[in-house]
């Protein structure tokens, strides 16, 4: 048998397992035993007894996918044994957290299971939580904030700035016409600056449904309001829901106390959020209202869809977002995202590295429709008409 036949048997063990019936004949020693090992006690849990309740024995098998496995392949295999083996009650353990690898759908995990945590694992826990909402902060934070400063500049240009407030590189470019080769000098027949008006020129709220299916949706859209509230050149408010209504708006300073201000997994009240949020708009014209939710709607849809429609009469800004994550297609209402597109309303789900910019566009006042549309981004309108 050849080198490769070997390696061929070897990788189809692994696939197969250790049933008698792999036929491979193969037999495992060292990592890859370790590695059989790991995988048999999730895959194979029913004829194993798998991992069981025992802490030590899942913090071992944690420590030991990290060690054999590459990080993308620990996610999954945690968030399998989350949903295979029912191991939520891993996570109520300080010595499981510090040995899990710490990703978006951990810290949703943890969110959820935040109020009936010991105390002695609730610091492991904003630990873990604060790992992962750092690493996106390094990720997202920059991003947002030059899209929406960006965006708010152009938005405040004028052609009769102050000296101190021209913007000399695009005043240069728009009088090159007007060059004086003898004078070796350009006149600036029309000067263009920032006008710096210290008044908030964008109201932001954000409607974020906690329910259970929207919580990795929840962790990036915390992280994305208190980046947004850091911003003195908008005023920022940060709402979550479910069957209530709970302001974070004075936490949005710290998004990891922001996240633990969530309570994730319960019913969906949008109406009654939407009659909270309302009750901010004083300037329509200048506010964006995004309301990020699968728009299950267990209130009044009715008066729900109503509110909506009365607040775009004003001229709010709308846009619903069916989800912010990266985790694809999302479940979502499709009677009421298509009712939304009739009142103007784009309905999409949008991924957490095109927020920033749909937040510049929507500060512009751009046709958010086209804008999705540019991105090569389905609407709730142009999914059903496919």
């Amino acid at each position: 048998m050849t080198e490769n036949d070997d390696e061929r048997l070897r990788r189809w063990r692994l696939l197969l397992g250790s049933q008698e019936a792999d036929g491979t004949g193969c037999r495992l020693s060292g990592a890859d035993l370790a590695m059989d090992n790991a995988l048999s006690a999730l895959y194979d849990s029913e004829r194993s007894g798998g991992l069981g309740s025992s802490s030590p024995k899942v913090a071992r098998w944690l420590r030991d996918i990290r060690t054999y496995f590459p990080t993308s392949v620990v996610k999954v295999m945690q968030l399998d044994a989350l949903e295979r083996l029912n191991l939520r009650q891993m996570l109520l353990e300080p010595e499981m957290l510090e040995a899990v690898e710490p990703d978006v759908h951990l810290v949703a995990n943890l969110l959820s299971l935040s109020n009936i945590m010991p105390s002695i694992t609730k610091d492991t826990a904003r630990m873990v939580v604060r790992r992962v909402v750092e690493e996106l902060q390094r990720k997202l934070a920059n991003p947002m904030r030059q899209a929406v400063m960006g965006s708010l500049n152009r938005s405040r240009s004028n052609r009769r700035p102050r000296h101190n407030e021209i913007d000399w590189n695009r005043t240069i470019r728009a009088n090159l016409k007007h060059y004086q080769p003898k004078y070796r000098t350009i006149i600036p027949e029309v000067r263009i600056g920032y006008g710096r008006k210290r008044s908030n020129l964008r109201n932001i709220i954000l409607c974020i449904d906690q329910s259970g299916s929207m919580a990795t949706s929840v962790v990036y859209a915390g992280i994305f309001g208190s980046v947004l509230a850091s911003l003195s050149a908008v005023q920022t408010r940060i709402v979550a829901f479910d069957t209530e209504v709970v302001d974070l708006t004075d936490e949005g300073e710290d998004p990891v106390d922001l996240l633990f201000g969530t309570q994730l997994g319960g019913g969906t009240d949008i109406n009654k959020a939407l009659a909270y949020c309302q009750g901010f708009v004083q300037q329509p014209q200048d506010t964006i209202l995004v309301l990020i939710s699968d728009l299950y709607e267990g209130g009044d849809r009715k008066e729900m869809l109503k509110r909506v429609a009365a607040m775009v009469n004003t001229g709010v800004q709308f846009i619903a977002l069916l989800a912010l994550n990266d985790d694809g297609a999302p479940m979502y209402d499709r009677s009421i995202a298509l009712s939304l597109t009739e009142f103007g309303i784009a309905a999409f789900a949008c991924t957490p590295d095109k927020f920033p910019d749909l937040m510049a566009a929507a500060i512009a006042r751009q046709d958010i429709r086209q804008w999705a549309a540019n991105n090569d981004i389905v609407t709730a309108q142009s999914a059903q008409r496919d």
